[in-house]
């Protein structure tokens, strides 16, 4: 999905959400303001695309997990879709060894707040907690080895070097957010 249909604009500020983990704890950004960059990324276990990007995800938030504070959030409905449960994404967490809280946004406002489009879909926000990224994670979801621009990863090196964004928006590739009948 190309990026002019992205809801939320390049300097909005973070939006605040409540959430619960797969560890059972509660979590909200506003208290690992004291990391440098906070990336939140839509994700869920049924999708190929979050599954062959999940990967990468988690060595990109190994490598920065001293300065940047990583979320991944599910805001699928688990009613239609059973591998999106919370129970699920606590056996995914745990077999995954996740190095960020996974988090669990069974009313899907986190989802519609942030304008999340598809799984995966990457928010950076900077140093001024405004969003400085948002997008994909790099330009080939199907093979690693084939990557020729890493978004995530190079927004994050940029920001941490106190550099702007060179490209602050990147097309989205996933399967799209499984919203509840309203």
């Amino acid at each position: 999905m190309e990026s002019d249909n992205f809801k939320m604009a390049i300097g909005s500020p973070a939006i605040n959400f409540d959430l619960k983990g797969t560890d059972g704890r509660n979590y909200m950004p506003k208290y690992y303001m004291n990391r440098d960059l906070l990336v939140v990324v839509f994700t869920c276990n049924h999708c190929p695309y979050a599954q062959a990007y999940e990967d990468r995800i988690l060595a990109i938030a190994r490598e920065f997990s001293r300065n940047v504070a990583f979320f991944a959030i599910n805001s699928n409905d688990a009613s239609k879709y059973p591998q999106d449960s919370l129970e699920n994404m606590r056996i995914r967490a745990r077999d995954k060894n996740y190095p960020f809280p996974y988090l669990h946004d069974e009313r899907q406002d986190v989802a519609r707040a942030f304008g999340a489009l598809v799984t995966p879909h990457a928010f950076v926000f900077d140093q001024s907690n405004k969003l400085a990224y948002q997008g994909g994670i790099d330009d080939n979801w199907q093979d690693p080895k084939a990557v020729a621009k890493q978004y995530l990863r190079d927004a994050i090196v940029e920001l941490l070097a106190r550099r702007r964004v060179t490209r602050q928006t990147a097309p989205v590739i996933g399967c799209s957010i499984k919203w509840k009948d309203a």
